[in-house]
């Protein structure tokens, strides 16, 4: 499933300008990351993207558009790097590997977490943007659903996000073979020795 981040103007497209679209929502993320959601606005984003303020509400509504694009660019973004560490998955304990990986290596960086946090924190209170949260992890669990039974896929796909909140709050960080015994746990796979 794809999460829809809105569409553009039909007189930008027809000018060709999605790349100055395009930048807004990299550049609000960024924004989002350093600045949290109460201190994203058009105005910061205009000036970190280097384009008139006026761009901003030209592509964009309001803000709340804006977080939404935002928001649903950050979670296609993961989904296509959870979707490619998991493709070449052919069993569930390649799967396992795999989602190890994915927590070690595609999804670490701190600003990611930062937008995490702020995306859920976001979204509490937003229907629309609970809906791009709900997406995200139906996502997530289609992917595992060719390796894990439906509950199973909901059980990990927990389990992913709640260490990820964890080790960027409490600062420390589960090693390959924690998270690879969780998850075989979590599945029922017997433990690889």
């Amino acid at each position: 499933m794809q999460v829809n981040v809105g569409s553009m103007p039909a007189a930008a497209s027809r000018r060709g300008t999605t790349s100055r679209r395009d930048l807004l929502i990299e550049t609000a993320l960024g924004v989002i990351s350093e600045h949290g959601v109460a201190g994203t606005t058009h105005r910061r984003v205009a000036a970190a993207a280097g384009v008139p303020l006026g761009s901003t509400t030209y592509y964009f509504a309001d803000l709340g558009d804006l977080l939404g694009a935002a928001f649903g660019s950050f979670a296609d973004q993961i989904s296509e790097r959870f979707e490619a560490r998991l493709s070449p998955a052919r069993s569930p304990r390649e799967a396992i590997t795999a989602i190890t990986d994915f927590m070690l290596y595609d999804f670490d960086d701190p600003r990611e977490l930062a937008l995490c946090y702020e995306f859920y924190a976001y979204a509490i209170r937003r229907p629309e943007i609970a809906g791009l949260v709900e997406a995200w992890f139906a996502r997530s669990q289609q992917a595992l659903a060719p390796f894990f039974d439906p509950a199973t896929a909901v059980l990990i796909d927990t389990f992913v996000e709640g260490l990820f909140t964890y080790r960027g709050l409490a600062r420390e960080s589960s090693d390959g073979p924690e998270i690879r015994r969780a998850l075989e746990l979590l599945s029922g796979l017997p433990a690889v020795e």
